[in-house]
């Protein structure tokens, strides 16, 4: 019994642990769901986006008025034109011609094909991953400062490492519990913070219209510090990157788009619905969230003195907080914090819940994480990890923070950019290309600049960028013996061929065929060989199998095998990007199907051992009978079970 009750425990912790891997019940967010159970209305779809796109009010106004001085609201209104005019065009764009929740990383994946294609995808997970790790991080010590600030917090609880790290872990407990009412506790959040956001621009309007010489000292300190109006607009422009937070958000718009409902004739190849009402979501938040970002820059930039700003001030981080309390009391103030911390924490949310949704959908499919990446518990716990290290790395810190966030804020748009200007062009749409060019080249400099001002960011995407490619790399290998088909269909020929076969001779035998010439000549000579050299015993049918050769970068495929009869000859025809694996799944299913063990005949291949090797992982090709061997063994442990092998 001492023995046998660790085990029980150890297997129910894995169980639980891997719950999720085909999550049918919608408790968990992620690609693992059959389908999505239950839909929303898109105003409701566009709260759990805002969650994270509006509670950047809680610090984008501190950190523009930080940045950018008296020149704050300027600086603002060309961040806001940018959101408008060029933001808001392209991921309207993104909605229609990527509507099933992989965003723009899944345009540019469909424009470069083979490794090119994955590798380049992997790069931009990685910037994926600083935006959403960030935003977890940034968020809590932002929601932590909130919370240490309010004058009703004890003087004893003063550590915001320890604030931020607990709020951190609460999340956690959240994803492993289960994330099916996020929706509606988004919507509760984001209905009573902006609420409270606009009382608290409307008070300080107010009082900046009572106090009008407040706009005259502003106006006369702004020229006597940086002269004409172009010169202004210029030095705006310039600490524009600074201010890239603000365009948070557009990327979790279009991710949670199968969460729209959409009409009623929507397809799932055309959900014309969805992608009106994803449009109507976009375009809603980029206005609402506008609106407010002028005018809070406005008013915390006239009432607010700039020395409270910096590092350890009162309004370091929370200028609207800052305001709440001075012109409302500490009552109002309170609830605003409160709010605000736990919109600021939810953000997080919205984050954790992309990255449970970009990591699955990309990474499996690409045969470039371990099965276990599928779950969810397991990758909370390592995301919950990475985001203490972050958390202690930067001290908690928002403004240290803000430099990374915003890299991976802008490459995601910038990737976006070019994949909508590529699109046009391959649609031949002349002025849309030209404008989303524009857009492009705009959002190009933004990175740059932004990384030139802040190296930080790249420094920190760099870090997961390695981190995927390196753990994708060693998982691709690792799963190189793995039966890559997902779903094997043998048409109406291919399955008379093998039937008639297993019915007539009790023996299902193919010979392994590399296309090129299907001539007469080529397939009598194949057949001669191998009845020669490979001893197929007289008289016996044979079935030649072909697998024709696709993207090999792909892991992950549904397999048709056709039956085609050439000069005479019975053929099975297969389009794969890999060959060892496939003819393995074919195999087998041509032995579930005809309760006969088949067999396959190959001849060795030329070359190399070691180069047919890395051949093998990554053109799909190279020493295929032995590896289609070792794939059959590791697939099905029995070994009378297991379809036979004959080289010569």
């Amino acid at each position: 019994m001492q023995v046998s009750k660790p085990r029980t425990q150890s297997v129910g912790f894995r169980a639980w642990m891997l719950d999720g891997l085909v999550d049918k019940t919608g408790a968990h967010v992620g690609p693992h769901a059959k389908a999505v159970e239950k839909t929303h209305a898109w105003w409701r779809v566009m709260c759990l986006t805002g969650v994270d796109y509006f509670s950047t009010l809680g610090y984008q106004p501190a950190i523009a008025a930080l940045a950018a001085g008296l020149l704050s609201p300027i600086a603002t209104i060309v961040l806001v034109a940018l959101t408008l005019l060029g933001a808001l065009p392209v991921y309207r764009r993104v909605a229609s011609e990527s509507f099933m929740g992989s965003g723009s990383i899944h345009m540019l994946e469909k424009l470069l094909p083979w490794w090119s294609g994955k590798l380049f995808v992997l790069v931009l997970l990685g910037f994926a991953a600083t935006d959403f790790m960030i935003t977890i991080t940034l968020s809590a010590a932002d929601a932590s400062a909130h919370f240490l600030e309010n004058p009703f917090v004890p003087s004893w609880l003063d550590s915001q490492m320890i604030v931020t790290l607990v709020l951190i872990s609460l999340l956690g407990a959240v994803f492993l519990r289960g994330f099916k009412e996020a929706i509606g506790i988004a919507v509760v959040l984001v209905a009573v913070y902006l609420t409270l956001n606009l009382v608290v621009v409307a008070v300080s309007i107010a009082e900046v219209l009572e106090h009008q010489a407040l706009i005259t000292d502003w106006w006369a300190a702004l020229t006597a510090q940086h002269g004409d109006p172009l010169m202004m607009i210029g030095i705006a422009l310039l600490v524009f990157p600074k201010l890239a937070l603000g365009l948070s958000g557009f990327e979790t718009g279009v991710a949670v788009m199968p969460q729209v409902t959409g009409a009623e004739g929507d397809t799932e190849e055309n959900p014309v619905g969805r992608i009106r009402d994803t449009k109507r979501l976009l375009t809603t938040s980029a206005l609402i969230m506008s609106g407010f970002l002028i005018t809070s820059s406005i008013v915390t930039t006239l009432l607010i003195p700039q020395k409270d700003f910096q590092a350890g001030g009162p309004a370091n981080g929370r200028a609207l907080a800052y305001l709440a309390h001075e012109y409302l009391g500490n009552g109002f103030g309170t609830v605003y914090d409160v709010s605000t911390i736990c919109i600021l924490w939810f953000a997080g949310a919205s984050a954790m819940a992309g990255l449970l949704n970009l990591v699955p959908r990309y990474l499996p499919r690409y045969g470039m994480a371990p099965q276990w990446a599928r779950a969810v518990r397991p990758l909370v716990f390592v995301f919950i990890a990475i985001a203490f290290l972050i958390t202690i790395v930067f001290d908690a810190n928002v403004d240290a923070q803000g430099g990374a966030y915003a890299t991976g804020v802008l490459v995601l748009i910038t990737s976006a950019s070019v994949a909508v200007a590529l699109s046009a062009r391959r649609k031949r749409q002349q002025w849309r290309t030209a404008g989303f060019g524009l857009i492009s080249l705009i959002f190009v400099y933004t990175t740059i600049a932004n990384v030139i001002e802040r190296p930080d960011g790249v420094r920190i995407a760099a870090l997961f960028i390695l981190g995927i490619v390196g753990i994708s790399l060693i998982s691709r290998v690792s799963r190189s013996f793995q039966l890559r088909a997902t779903s094997v269909v043998l048409d109406a020929n291919a399955l008379d061929y093998v039937l008639e076969d297993a019915e007539e001779y009790d023996a299902v035998r193919l010979i392994s065929h590399e296309p090129g010439l299907d001539t007469d000549a080529e397939y009598r000579d194949k057949s001669r060989d191998e009845r020669r050299y490979g001893h197929i015993p007289p008289g016996s049918s044979v079935i030649f199998l072909e697998v024709y050769p696709s993207d090999s970068s792909d892991f992950e495929e549904d397999l048709l095998v056709r039956g085609v009869a050439a000069h005479g000859y019975r053929v099975l025809k297969v389009t794969s990007g890999n060959v060892p694996n496939t003819i393995a799944s074919v195999l087998l299913e041509i032995r579930d199907q005809t309760g006969i063990i088949p067999e396959i005949y190959f001849e060795w291949t030329e070359g190399n051992p070691i180069s047919n090797m890395f051949k093998f992982l990554i053109t799909g090709a190279g020493e295929i009978a032995p590896v289609t061997r070792e794939v059959l063994r590791a697939s099905e442990p029995n070994p009378k079970r297991r379809p036979s092998i004959h080289v010569s």
